[in-house]
C-alpha cells in the first residue's frame, strides 16, 4: 500500500511539474466558468470523440493588430465564427527531451478571420509586391513572441488551424481518465505543431511584419540557374551547398501542383529531401528557433518565401517541404523548393541560391 501511495504522489508531482511550463495550474476547473451552451456526451451516443467532457470557457485578453495592414487596431471578435482544434500539447524540456502535457479540444477565433480583413500594407510592395514573404509576430503582456508566416495562415492545404483559444475540453483517456491541467487563460493554439512551444498564454498583440532583407528582382532572367545555395545564419555565411548530401533519404510527394494566379501547372510528383534535414546540422531544434525563427528561401531571380522555422522543422502532418534537384542546366535549377504543404504553388522557388535563418526577437 505505501508503494502504490509512493508512485501515486510521484505521478500528481510530475503532472504539476510539466504543467508549470503551460502556464496553467494542476486544476484550475473550480475557478474557470463552464461553458453551459456546449453540450457533454459522456455517453457516447454521437461517434464524435471530441464533445465528452465539460468545456470551460477561458479568461480573454483585448487583442490588437498593428503593423503593415491598412486598418491596424482593437479585435472584435463578435462577428466571428468559432473553430475547434484538437491538440496533444507536448513541450521541449533543456535536455532536448519532450514532456507531454495533455490533449485537448481547443475553441476560438482562427487567425485565417481575425486577419481576413486587415488589408496588407507591406513596406517593401514597390520592391516585392507578392505576399509570401509576409509574416506576424504574436506576443503576450508577459513578453514572449512567436513568428507565424502569411503562408501558415492562408496557403495551408487544411485552413482555420490556427486561432485564439477561449475555450478548452479535456481529451480524457477512457481507461486511465486522466485529467490533464486546464491553462487558466486565452491562448495561442498552432493546430500543426507537433511540439507546440508556439502556443502562448493570453496573446495582446498580432503585428503584421514583411521581410527586411532586400533582393533584386530580375523575373526576366534567362536562362534562370543558380550552381549553388548559400546558407546564412544571420548575416553569417555557414555552408554553401551544390550537391545534396548523399546521407539524406529521397522522398517522393505526389501533388496537384496549382498556383494561386496561373492556375494548374502540372501534376507529376516531385522528388527532393526535406529541407529540414538540409538545414539540421546547422540550426538546432531548440525552443527559440521553434518560436521565432524564420527562414526566407531566395532564388536567383530575387524571387522570394519565408516559412517558419517551426512549419520546415515541427509538423505533426508528415507533410514539408522539399528541396528538389533539377536536371542538369535545367531552367529553374540546380534546386528548386516544392512546399507539399500548401494548397497553392506560390511559396515553390525555383534556381535556390539563398537561405536565411533569421531569430526575430
Amino acid at each position: 500500500m505505501k508503494q502504490v501511495l509512493t508512485i501515486t504522489i510521484f505521478s500528481l508531482l510530475l503532472q504539476s511539474a510539466f504543467s508549470q511550463n503551460m502556464n496553467p495550474v494542476p486544476d484550475n476547473a473550480g475557478t474557470l466558468r463552464m461553458n453551459k451552451s456546449i453540450a457533454v456526451d459522456r455517453n457516447d451516443k454521437t461517434n464524435n470523440f471530441y464533445d465528452n467532457e465539460v468545456t470551460y470557457s477561458l479568461p480573454v485578453a483585448d487583442l490588437e493588430i498593428a503593423g503593415e495592414v491598412e486598418n491596424p487596431g482593437k479585435i472584435d471578435f463578435s462577428g466571428l465564427p468559432k473553430h475547434s482544434v484538437i491538440v496533444k500539447e507536448t513541450l521541449l524540456k533543456e535536455d532536448g527531451s519532450n514532456a507531454f502535457i495533455g490533449a485537448y479540444r481547443y475553441d476560438g477565433y482562427s487567425l485565417f478571420d481575425i486577419l481576413n480583413d486587415r488589408i496588407l500594407k507591406k513596406k517593401n510592395k514597390a520592391d516585392f509586391s507578392p505576399i509570401i514573404d509576409a509574416y506576424v509576430e504574436i506576443e503576450n503582456a508577459k513578453g514572449e513572441k512567436v513568428i507565424l508566416t502569411w503562408g501558415e495562415i492562408y496557403y495551408p492545404n487544411f485552413l482555420h488551424n490556427i486561432i485564439i483559444a477561449t475555450d478548452a475540453m479535456r481529451i480524457v483517456p477512457s481507461k486511465t481518465k486522466d485529467l490533464w491541467p486546464l491553462p487558466a487563460e486565452s491562448r495561442l493554439i498552432v493546430g500543426g505543431d507537433l511540439i507546440t512551444e508556439r502556443n502562448i498564454s493570453s496573446p495582446v498583440r498580432i503585428t503584421v511584419k514583411s521581410y527586411a532583407r532586400s533582393f533584386a528582382v530580375n523575373r526576366e532572367m534567362k536562362p534562370l540557374y543558380s550552381p549553388e545555395i548559400i546558407i546564412h545564419n544571420q548575416t553569417k555565411t555557414v555552408e554553401s551547398i551544390s550537391s545534396l548530401p548523399s546521407t539524406l533519404q529521397t522522398e517522393t510527394l505526389h501533388t496537384i501542383f496549382y498556383g494561386k494566379g496561373r492556375g494548374i501547372h502540372s501534376t507529376q510528383p516531385f522528388s527532393g529531401v526535406f529541407l529540414k534535414d538540409v538545414l539540421r546540422k546547422d540550426f538546432s531544434f531548440s525552443k527559440n528557433n521553434l518560436r521565432t525563427g524564420l527562414v526566407a528561401v531566395v532564388g536567383k531571380d530575387g524571387y522570394r518565401s519565408v516559412y517558419s522555422f517551426s512549419e520546415i522543422a515541427n509538423r505533426n502532418d508528415q507533410a514539408g517541404i522539399l528541396v528538389v534537384p533539377c536536371a542538369k542546366d535545367e531552367d529553374g535549377g540546380k534546386f528548386r523548393i516544392f512546399p507539399s504543404c500548401d494548397f497553392f504553388s506560390d511559396r515553390a522557388v525555383k534556381a535556390v541560391s539563398d537561405i536565411f535563418m533569421e531569430n526575430i526577437q
